[in-house]
């Protein structure tokens, strides 16, 4: 059965903006992960690979088959898992996924978590469509299920996805191993934790109806609408209040439709009126992310990260795949091994410190400007002032008047996540 009561806590918020919503040429993916506020997220790099055919491949919980080759990626992931919250590939894919609770019962046993999915789509794919169809197809083989946070009490969900490439967006629902998908090839979507794939489904699962008419959720006549099907008969409040923010975030696009950009997205991310920017409950949002996506192909793709909770309070920085790109080591959290308690059985009995240097440096200097509003205020201008100088070089990448050598591109975020980190010393 479902791991969920009225009061668990649960947000995310995902973006898309395609031509002509966007004010470039681009696509623009962007999504805030909100989580237990003390988790920590760290952002890793994983390079290109080739494996030895039939090898297999530990993920968060269980073991799949090995793909012969796996494409480089930059995630932004809760520490203690192997999959990712939101990432990016080489080849211009990001996907952003979140939890969602359906009539279809979700799994307590380990199997694939949301997370690994994303991780293992972006390792296997080179377009949004491909990695869809990776998704579905290990949804299919392997399930999903397992507990989502670094705790021995269940917090188990299914999840949604938003999929984007430099071309088009793709929605993703599930509810246990059936799915419904939707295109998006011009405007602006967006999704918070509820299905919301209508009657404009463009592709689903084979059984996907017969299965909602044999459990009586649908009579097999008229108009098949997805989420009316599948949504909880009962919405609990947090589900009303990710409605909430749903319909706060489509207004929040809507009035910059046509002239969406990766700072419009930024605006959002941090829009704490609508709770997008959250931090209730015991969750906040713990990293974000924005990705331009030009469709010229000479241009490269630009994702921001921020590596650190609050994007009201953090910066920005830019990351571009190049053949320069190292690991930051200032945004990776220490390694446990096999005394991790995420390894040893029974899982969770135990807390380790994950703090990164990054995020130490940026929670210290949180206090001091809670305590301190005027030294607040000159710190917050030293990180807007950063993160503009990370916007300027973007603009520049994107318009063609900056042509770095590969090893500046490649260092590019390591350079600003060092100059932050000076900030915070």
């Amino acid at each position: 059965m479902a791991s969920w009561s009225p009061d668990t806590p649960c947000s995310c918020d995902c973006f898309v903006s395609v031509p002509p919503a966007s004010a470039i040429p681009a696509v623009i993916f962007a999504k805030n992960s909100d989580r237990p506020r003390d988790e920590v997220q760290e952002v890793v790099f994983v390079p290109a690979a080739t494996h030895t055919p039939g090898s297999r491949l530990q993920c968060t919980y269980i073991e799949v088959e090995q793909v012969s080759q796996t494409h480089a990626v930059i995630l932004s992931r809760p520490s203690w898992l192997w999959g990712a919250e939101m990432g990016a590939n080489e080849h211009g894919v990001c996907i952003g996924n979140e939890a969602v609770w359906t009539k279809e019962p979700v799994g307590e046993g380990e199997a694939l978590l949301g997370m690994d999915l994303l991780r293992l789509a972006l390792e296997r794919s080179s377009s949004a469509l491909e990695a869809l169809h990776v998704i579905t197809g290990l949804l299919e083989r392997y399930g999903q299920g397992g507990n989502c946070r670094e705790d021995p009490e269940p917090f188990c969900y299914n999840n949604t996805f938003l999929l984007a490439d430099c071309t088009e967006a793709w929605v993703l629902e599930t509810a246990g191993r059936l799915w419904a998908a939707q295109r998006i090839q011009e405007g602006f979507r967006n999704i918070s934790n509820q299905l919301s794939i209508g009657t404009d489904i463009s592709a689903e699962h084979s059984e996907l109806r017969a299965q909602a008419q044999a459990r009586g959720w649908w009579g097999g006549q008229g108009t098949f609408d997805f989420a009316r099907v599948f949504s909880l008969t009962q919405q609990p409040v947090r589900m009303e209040a990710a409605k909430a923010r749903f319909r706060a975030g489509w207004e929040l696009l809507r009035q910059q439709q046509g002239a969406i950009t990766a700072e419009v997205m930024m605006g959002v991310l941090r829009d704490k009126e609508s709770g997008i920017c959250m931090d209730s409950g015991g969750f906040r949002t713990t990293a974000s992310m924005v990705s331009v996506l030009p469709r010229d192909p000479t241009r490269p793709c630009v994702h921001f990260l921020t590596a650190t909770p609050d994007p009201s309070r953090s910066v920005f920085k830019p990351f571009v795949f190049g053949a320069g790109v190292a690991q930051a080591p200032q945004v990776l959290s220490p390694i446990f091994g096999a005394q991790d308690p995420v390894r040893t059985l029974p899982r969770f009995q135990a807390r380790v410190d994950r703090r990164h240097s990054l995020y130490r440096g940026h929670q210290v200097a949180l206090e001091l400007m809670e305590s301190d509003q005027d030294w607040g205020q000159q710190f917050r201008q030293k990180q807007r002032d950063l993160e503009q100088e990370g916007l300027e070089a973007a603009r520049g990448l994107l318009a063609g008047e900056w042509v770095p050598t590969p090893q500046e591109l490649g260092g590019l975020f390591q350079a600003f996540v060092e100059r932050e980190s000076q900030v915070y010393a």
